[in-house]
C-alpha cells in the first residue's frame, strides 16, 4: 500500500515515515501544503494522511482541491486540533477520519486498515431514488442531473438511507456515523438529516415518530 503523508513537524513525520514503513507501507512524505497536492496530482495512492497546519498551503485547502476532482482515495486528517468544531469542520471538508494529536500508531494503522477497506468493497453501482443518483465507486451523486457537493459524513448518511426500503433508526445512523472515528454527539444525527434536507428538499427525507427516517420510494 502506498500512502502520501502531509506533515511539516519533521521529528513526527520521520516517524510515521518509518513505523508505516516498518509495516510494510511506502509513504511519500511532503512537508507543504503545496507539495503535498502537487505530490497528489501526480501519483495514485491509496490514501493521504492530512496534517492542517501545513504551510504553503494549509490542509482543509488541500483537501478541498483534492475533493473537487477526486472523492475515491481516503484523506485521514491527523492534527492536534481536536475540538468538536474542528473534527465536524474536517469531516464536512470531505475527510474520511480524523485522529487527534498525540495518537498511537496502531491506531494510525488500524483507521488505514478500515478506510482503504471500505474503498475496496464498494461496488461498481449507482443508487437512484427521487431524482438524486449516487455513484457508490466515484463517490459522486446529482440532483435531478446536477452535481451535488456532499461532505463525507453527508453521503455516508444518504447511502444508507437509499438502500434502505425501510425506515432506518437513529441508532442504525449513529453506528454509520460512529464509523468515522469520532464520539456521535447526542444531535448529530438530526444536524445530518437536516443538511441533507437543506441540499435536497424538506420532503426528501421522511421522518416516522417511533421508527426513523426513510426516502419514499
Amino acid at each position: 500500500m502506498r500512502v502520501l503523508l502531509a506533515e511539516d513537524d519533521p521529528v513526527l513525520g520521520q516517524a510515521l515515515r518509518v513505523g508505516l514503513g516498518r509495516e510494510g507501507i511506502d509513504v511519500a512524505w511532503t512537508r507543504d501544503g503545496i507539495d503535498a497536492f502537487s505530490a497528489f496530482q501526480q501519483s495514485d495512492y491509496a490514501a493521504l494522511v492530512l496534517d492542517l497546519d501545513l504551510p504553503g498551503l494549509p490542509g482543509l485547502d488541500v483537501l478541498h482541491r483534492i475533493r473537487q476532482t477526486d472523492w475515491r482515495v481516503p484523506v485521514i486528517i491527523v492534527t492536534a486540533l481536536g475540538d468538536v468544531a474542528n473534527r465536524v469542520r474536517g469531516l464536512d471538508f470531505g475527510a474520511d477520519d480524523y485522529l487527534c494529536k498525540p495518537f498511537d500508531l496502531d491506531e494510525l494503522l488500524a483507521r488505514l486498515r478500515a478506510v482503504t477497506r471500505r474503498v475496496r468493497g464498494v461496488p461498481g453501482a449507482v443508487l437512484a431514488r427521487g431524482g438524486v443518483e449516487i455513484d457508490l465507486r466515484d463517490h459522486r451523486a446529482t440532483h435531478h442531473g446536477e452535481p451535488l457537493w456532499l461532505s463525507g459524513r453527508e453521503f455516508s448518511v444518504l447511502r444508507l438511507l437509499m438502500e434502505s426500503d425501510q425506515p432506518v433508526s437513529r441508532p442504525q445512523i449513529e453506528e454509520q456515523l460512529n464509523g468515522w472515528g469520532t464520539e456521535v454527539e447526542c444531535n448529530l444525527v438530526e444536524v445530518y438529516i437536516h443538511k441533507l434536507r437543506k441540499k435536497l428538499g424538506r420532503d426528501f427525507i421522511q421522518t416516522l415518530h417511533g421508527s426513523g427516517y426513510l426516502i419514499p420510494q
